[in-house]
């Protein structure tokens, strides 16, 4: 009599959440990750994650915009190319014409939107790629954006600090996670207005948070930055 012992497999591992694949995530224990299937994409999908206990946890998901032209690797980018740039980032401070969601913790680090309000991106200005309020004699009106004129878009977003702490004159400035406009970015990434906001009242700037913007795979893969 033989007797067959019937081994049971046990059930499949949990897949590798997407952070715990990228090369960095910034040292924080919060991140946003925007991926595009591929770099010529428009659209996309970003999802926002909570790290506790060293595991990685989706909070939430939303489609996602981005530039025009697509994606192009960040540290090449040039600017008016309405390209968005991948790469990791900071996010260093939010703004909007409307006032922070309840609950935001970037309440301490949120720049209400006026009539002054300007980013300058006029690259023989001394204020390359800042807010400026008034705005300033060397930064020509047709080289900066009046922000208070998108009131969609910059209702909420969150300044991505791409060329930000040190500028490179020509790489490009005012680049933003915020709300949706009418389409396609000019490099910047966008969501529903619904988003954007559940994204505020979660963002915690001492928990450091970033932006990973990449696509699904190949030389600009998310995973790589």
């Amino acid at each position: 009599m033989f007797v067959t012992s019937l081994l049971w497999p046990g059930p499949p591992p949990l897949p590798t959440p997407l952070p715990a694949r990228l090369a960095d995530t910034g040292g924080g224990s919060q991140l946003i990750v925007a991926v595009a299937p591929s770099a010529g994409s428009t659209t996309g999908r970003l999802t926002w994650w909570d790290r506790r206990a060293d595991h990685w946890y989706e909070v939430g998901s939303a489609p996602a915009r981005f530039g025009v032209n697509g994606l192009t690797e960040g540290t090449t980018r040039v600017q008016g190319t309405s390209t968005t740039p991948a790469g990791l980032y900071g996010l260093p401070y939010a703004f909007g014409i409307e006032a922070p969601p309840a609950g935001t913790e970037y309440r301490g680090l949120y720049r209400r939107v006026t009539e002054g309000s300007w980013w300058c991106q006029d690259n023989a200005s001394g204020s390359y790629n800042r807010w400026v309020e008034p705005l300033p004699a060397d930064c020509a009106p047709g080289e900066a954006e009046h922000l208070i004129t998108y009131r969609q878009q910059y209702a909420y977003a969150l300044v991505m600090d791409f060329n930000y702490e040190r500028p490179v004159r020509g790489r490009g400035a005012g680049i933003f996670l915020h709300v949706d406009g009418k389409g396609a970015t000019a490099g910047c990434v966008s969501v529903p207005e619904g988003s954007m906001r559940a994204i505020l009242r979660w963002a915690d700037p001492r928990r450091n948070p970033h932006i990973a913007v990449g696509t699904q795979d190949g030389p600009l893969a998310v995973t790589r930055y």
